[in-house]
């Protein structure tokens, strides 16, 4: 999957959030740790949010 996410150069680093999942942000020191962190935020939001549909029948779509 892919996700659209703002990278912004802060005091400490760079912070980086996904809009398209609210709440779901990461920072780093450099640009590629900002990103790669974020990667991983992502994963465990997902994660989390399919925990709390376990009896829920999943779909996957694509969008564009």
């Amino acid at each position: 999957m892919k996700y659209s996410v703002v990278l912004q150069k802060s005091e400490e680093g760079y912070a980086v959030s996904c809009p398209g999942l609210p709440g779901c942000w990461s920072e780093g020191a450099t640009e590629e740790d900002a990103l790669q962190n974020v990667k991983l935020a992502i994963a465990e939001y997902v994660k989390a949010a399919w925990e709390l549909v376990p009896d829920g029948e999943r779909h996957e779509v694509e969008v564009p």
